[in-house]
């Protein structure tokens, strides 16, 4: 791969203390908030030099090999990223799957910047791993975990990927009002809002509406309901819609299922304003989804590549 045509892009986020200070002004006033209200300043003080040490660390052995752009996640949305770009995430899990879902077949490295701290189930490597894993990547000889991911696209053409799950409902989580099709049969819904989970948003969203499901089981005496899983690259999707409330002009049976490769759930929107689709939790970069808007949601021809080893 002839490397002086592409680049190798790491994402940095701010820390705790970044943000801190950004609110604060100073780092000092920061401190004085904080040991207020009783908490202990130098967690945020010892996080914040670990990130930085590895950040050090990444930049000084990307260098080496290829033309370096940093950029911090807030510019993610607007980033064209080059079609042999390889792109190390320094973060949380979170960041991976944000970053992903903006990325079309380019492999992606998750460094895991405080391994004490963070578990890091998308961050398998350390800082100090990249002398080693990079030439591999560069070579294009290494190991991925291929991630399925979802898409949503309105009828005026906008489009939205997902890699852990939607959220499809309104802003501040009242009642959403919407028709929803799948497998052909349609139902006008009040609800809190409907999830879409991939494979790997299953531990996710998911995991937490199953939680209430199975404890209200239980609560009946209904019996056990079991964990659901899906592997990372399961080519489909499950949706859940939260909290349906069943009345005269509303209904509430669709209310879970899953998504084949070859089917979408659509949705049509009766919500007059506030209307979002956000996917990942990031709010921020949502498609509006009000009054007469059409979307369809299913599995996406673009898939995500973990690098692993």
């Amino acid at each position: 791969m002839d490397r002086g045509m592409n680049k190798i892009v790491i994402i940095k986020t701010k820390t705790r203390l970044e943000e801190l200070k950004k609110r604060y002004n100073t780092i000092e006033q920061a401190k004085f908030y904080v040991e207020h209200l009783g908490a202990d300043f130098g967690d945020y003080e010892r996080e914040h030099a670990n990130y930085r040490n590895a950040l050090e660390t990444v930049l000084y052995i990307a260098k080496s090999f290829a033309r370096v752009q940093e950029i911090d996640r807030e510019y993610i949305p607007n980033m064209i990223f080059g079609k042999n770009d390889v792109v190390i995430v320094l973060g949380r899990d979170g960041l991976v799957a944000n970053v992903m879902k903006y990325l079309d077949g380019q492999p992606l490295i998750g460094v895991n910047p405080d391994p004490v701290r963070w578990e890091g189930n998308l961050l398998p490597f350390e800082a100090g791993d990249l002398d080693r894993i990079l030439p591999k990547v560069i070579g294009e000889n290494y190991d991925e975990k291929r991630i399925t991911m979802a898409k949503a696209e309105t009828k005026d053409g906008q489009v939205l990927y997902a890699v852990n799950d939607f959220f499809i409902g309104i802003k501040n989580h009242t009642s959403a009002r919407y028709h929803i099709c799948y497998n052909n049969h349609v139902e006008n819904q009040s609800s809190s809002g409907i999830i879409v989970s991939t494979g790997l948003g299953m531990t996710g969203w998911h995991k937490s509406v199953m939680a209430e499901f199975r404890a209200m089981a239980k609560a009946f005496q209904l019996g056990d309901v079991p964990d659901v899983f899906r592997n990372w690259d399961c080519r489909e999707l499950t949706f859940q819609v939260r909290e349906p409330y069943p009345s005269r002009y509303t209904q509430a049976e669709l209310v879970y299922g899953q998504i084949l490769e070859e089917e979408k759930l659509t949705l049509v929107s009766d919500m007059v304003e506030d209307g979002v689709v956000f996917s990942d939790g990031i709010l921020e970069d949502a498609l509006d989804f009000n009054a007469g808007m059409e979307l369809r949601i299913g599995v996406a021809d673009r898939v995500g590549r973990l690098v692993i080893k």
